[in-house]
């Protein structure tokens, strides 16, 4: 069991380094590197994700590749407009509502990114559940002559979901809603459908128990799927493009194309898209790189006893 540290490229979701637990079991190499806010309840359900990687594997493909969105941080236009540009993705998700932002930044962001995609790229953005019901729609009037995919959780909450989707479209708004949070982090997914609060699920293998989990669940919600990653290194990422791979349809990109927002990987052919889409294929870790990704023992001991605190909630019963 190696805990790893390694350094993100840019400040996401607030981090600037990412930590988390890999080991190989029977069937292969697992990840588990829930976010360090997370509590051993949620960080359970992770465990069991990474449970399936070591000891069960992935169900059968039914596609040998997954098309991928390029993930645009909150970062300058120009940035912005030359991170997609390199990408080589005709898709991208830009994040927006960051703290201390302004709605004005957000727009110039996702102009330049419009810019770099061209008329026919396809563009969607990520507001984390910032935004309250009038906030967002008042951003969402200014972003949708960029022509959005979908907004993915503009709100915190499932019902602010529902009243956000029927302000829209007494506004005369065509923006799609996808659910994220929504749907890994209450605890009752399918109060997404039932208060109609979205047109497309997100889906994050890690967060929801694994990839069987998942395929039960977008069977239970009925809507269109995209899967998501964690920010995980290709060790987690795999296990993302297993979901894709095996979902019955896969009408979107998924957000999989992460591993360079990580300094480093535990892999010497990372998972990286190539034109905007991703090899289903396995990853073999190098020794070398895995050492050098270690974290040091102060770390290593707090990642060992929040396991021993995930492991103690997600114990079978006796």
């Amino acid at each position: 069991m190696i805990v790893y540290d390694v350094p993100t490229t840019t400040r996401f979701r607030g981090l600037t380094r990412r930590q988390g637990v890999l080991w190989q079991g029977s069937a292969g190499w697992a990840e588990w590197s829930p976010f360090p806010e997370y509590p051993p309840g949620e960080a359970a359900t992770w465990l069991r994700a990474a449970r399936e990687m070591a000891d069960e594997g992935f169900p059968a493909p039914r596609r040998d590749r997954v098309p991928v969105n390029v993930t645009v941080p909150a970062l300058d236009p120009a940035a912005a407009y030359e991170r997609v540009r390199a990408s080589g993705c005709t898709t991208a998700k830009v994040k927006v509502a960051e703290p201390g932002g302004r709605t004005a930044d957000d727009v110039e962001r996702v102009a330049a990114v419009r810019d770099a995609l061209g008329a026919r790229g396809r563009l969607r953005i990520d507001a984390n559940g910032a935004w309250d019901v009038a906030t967002a729609l008042a951003a969402l009037r200014s972003l949708a002559p960029y022509d959005l995919e979908y907004a993915e959780q503009p709100c915190a909450t499932t019902e602010q979901l529902a009243e956000l989707r029927v302000a829209l479209a007494r506004a005369g708004l065509d923006v799609p809603i996808a659910a994220d949070e929504s749907i890994r982090r209450t605890g009752d997914p399918e109060r997404v459908v039932a208060l109609a609060a979205a047109d497309i699920a997100v889906l994050k293998v890690q967060p929801l128990g694994g990839v069987r989990a998942c395929l039960a669940l977008a069977e239970r919600l009925g809507l269109p799927v995209v899967v998501s990653s964690a920010l995980e290194t290709s060790i987690g990422l795999r296990a993302g493009l297993a979901l894709a791979a095996a979902l019955p349809r896969l009408d979107f990109a998924c957000g999989l194309n992460t591993a360079g927002l990580l300094a480093a990987d535990v892999t010497r052919s990372p998972l990286v898209a190539v034109d905007g889409w991703l090899e289903v294929r396995d990853v073999a870790v190098d020794p070398p790189l895995l050492e050098a990704a270690a974290a040091g023992p102060a770390t290593a001991e707090w990642w060992r006893s929040r396991l021993a605190e995930a492991s103690a909630v997600d114990a079978p019963a006796s």
